[in-house]
């Protein structure tokens, strides 16, 4: 029995970047000896194992067979006489394939040591072409690394494209990748390669149509749609903000590709079409309702914050009110740090400041001091019939905040 530190650990070790979790590949054992060596089984698929006292995972060396579509068409074979070897040779990439011995020798049987060092991206055997989450995964690591893909790898992704292969990909694993994604350094590399090898027309079409739709200069001098989209993104990126804003950010435009040509580069009514569209694509791909509910805001009401200055305080009571801003003050703030990245998503812009933000964070930090539960109370001793009673209160509290609302646009100009 032989243990090896495998897969990202090792290429993040020599990469000399951070290493979070350990992986280890376990040659010559088989699933009881695991067990009686106090390791605790926790693989669906195929054998790993919790180490009883660090609780990294360790996994058999195993190989395996395509027997039909998607990430899951695959027999597992876990035997002792697995080799190291033939259990890196299923893996991905080059990079991912280097393994580490307990005397901390490395293990490189493909070269991925070189391909680390010159930035490339390839894959290691034809079997890449069996899993499709590969290309999503490979435009990923593109995404994080700033790696170039190796063009026979490249080729492969694109064909693989063609055949049909990521028509098997499940809801789950593409919003998996898609999140880890837009979480990279560069997230915008990722929709760039899925876009060139065409796998985004497939994945995420709503995104594709962007490229190549015009806009109003004025507002947006990059003019395409989806560079302005990919620049947003690796504005959020740059600012570390949290996934359900950089999501947010990659689908507030969506409704602007349903514009019809004659009327480019204006779109009118692009936000009530993205919303639509944003509802239909995060039950397509399952998105957690977080993320979906931040996106949903964004593309309805983005326009009207970048106008912040020009509302009338009702109209910010309203915005706040429709954002769900007094119960839930953390998520409008990442609903104007998407709306920022809107703001900031253009080439060469460097300004910071984003006044709309500051000037709603001081008209909702005014409106947020009015006390409805003593508003409440004064009318409860003056309304005897409690049917009208709600409806009062809300009128009541809503002229209360216009008030502050108003006192705080007064100070700020």
């Amino acid at each position: 029995m032989k243990t090896y530190l495998v897969g990202g650990s090792v290429r993040d070790e020599l990469l000399g970047l951070p290493v979070k979790d350990h992986d280890y590949v376990v040659v010559g054992s088989t699933p009881e000896e695991m067990e009686k060596l106090g390791f605790r089984p926790v693989g669906k698929d195929f054998p790993v194992f919790l180490h009883p006292e660090t609780k990294e995972q360790y996994a058999l060396a195993r190989t395996e067979r395509k027997i039909s579509r998607g990430y899951k068409g695959f027999e597992i074979f876990t035997t002792p006489e697995v080799t190291l070897q033939q259990d890196l040779v299923r893996r991905d990439l080059t990079i991912n394939a280097i393994a580490k011995d307990e005397a901390g020798n490395i293990i490189d049987p493909f070269n991925g040591v070189a391909d680390l060092e010159a930035g490339i991206l390839r894959h290691i055997s034809p079997a890449f072409s069996e899993d499709p989450v590969r290309i999503l995964r490979t435009a990923r690591f593109a995404a994080r690394f700033s790696f170039r893909i190796a063009p026979e790898t490249f080729n492969l992704m694109n064909e693989m494209v063609h055949n049909g292969e990521v028509e098997a990909l499940v809801p789950e694993r593409v919003w998996q990748e898609i999140s880890r994604g837009l979480m990279e350094k560069n997230p915008s590399r990722m929709f760039y390669i899925l876009r060139e090898c065409s796998a985004l027309s497939r994945i995420l079409p709503e995104i594709d149509v962007l490229f190549g739709v015009p806009q109003s200069p004025q507002a947006h001098p990059e003019i395409d749609t989806g560079l302005h989209t990919m620049l947003a993104i690796d504005h959020a990126a740059k600012q570390n903000y949290s996934l359900p804003v950089r999501f947010a950010v990659l689908l507030h435009d969506l409704g602007k590709g349903l514009t019809p040509q004659e009327l480019w580069p204006r779109h009118i009514g692009h936000e009530q079409r993205s919303m639509q569209l944003i509802v239909d694509l995060c039950e397509r791909i399952r998105i957690p309702k977080d993320s979906r509910d931040l996106a949903i805001l964004v593309a309805q009401f983005h326009g009207k914050v970048h106008c912040a200055e020009t509302l009338k305080p009702s109209a910010v009571a309203d915005l706040f009110q429709a954002a769900d801003a007094y119960r839930k003050p953390y998520r409008f703030k990442e609903f104007l740090q998407a709306c920022a990245c809107d703001f900031h998503g253009r080439p060469g812009f460097t300004r910071e400041a984003y006044p709309p933000a500051d000037r709603l964070n001081r008209a909702l930090s005014a409106a947020r001091s009015v006390n409805a539960g003593e508003i409440a109370g004064i009318l409860q001793k003056k309304i005897t019939d409690y049917a009208l009673l709600p409806a009062a209160i809300n009128t009541k509290v809503r002229e209360a905040r216009i008030a502050k609302i108003k006192q705080a646009q007064n100070q700020s100009t």
